[in-house]
């Protein structure tokens, strides 16, 4: 089955509040899914290209380029302010920052720091921060905290669902550590 585009998602509903808790435990576990979908696999695998998209490696990186987009959002929101900062929507930064020639502990290392900074800040943000919003710029949809991090925990799960289609498609129906949605994964 083919993934629906992130630009062609929509996020209209309002999440509510009191599903922070679940979304915390979401987000702070998503380097340690990215870290074991990515041991599983054979190292060429990370860096080959397909079909000139972005590679199983630029795709993590590109979870780590955006934490400061989210955390600046949040700040935003804190701060009261009537519209979100914007993002570039040609993700120039993960263009440019050629994650395939990071090292792969580096590069999840960096994430892990950076999304336990983001989940630190959540967890301590008081309840009239909660109930604030911020006009998020290119969907122009109202977005509260836990609005914005059920979308940063969409897009998360957006990446690591592209990392294993692509990893499908180097290594066929037989990948290593995906399982397919129908079966577990078998450990011969």
């Amino acid at each position: 089955m083919k993934q629906l585009k992130w630009f062609e998602r929509e996020f209209s509903q309002l999440a509510d509040p009191r599903l922070l808790p679940s979304l915390l435990e979401r987000l702070a576990g998503t380097p340690a899914r990215l870290e074991e979908k990515l041991a599983a696999m054979p190292p060429e695998w990370l860096t080959a290209r397909v079909d000139g998209t972005w590679t199983i490696q630029e795709n993590a990186g590109h979870l780590g380029d955006l934490e400061p987009l989210w955390l600046g959002r949040l700040e935003d929101i804190a701060a009261g302010k009537a519209e979100l900062r914007p993002t570039d929507l040609t993700n120039e930064a993960t263009t440019r920052a050629n994650h395939n020639a990071t090292a792969l502990p580096a590069l999840l290392g960096s994430f892990r720091q950076q999304r336990m900074r983001t989940v630190q800040r959540l967890q301590a943000l008081d309840e009239a921060v909660l109930s604030r919003s911020g006009l998020h710029p290119r969907m122009r949809t109202p977005m509260r905290p836990t609005d914005l991090f059920l979308f940063v925990a969409e897009h998360d799960d957006h990446h690591l669902a592209r990392i294993s289609e692509l990893a499908r498609q180097l290594g066929g129906s037989h990948s290593v550590g995906i399982a397919s949605p129908l079966t577990p994964a078998s450990h011969s």
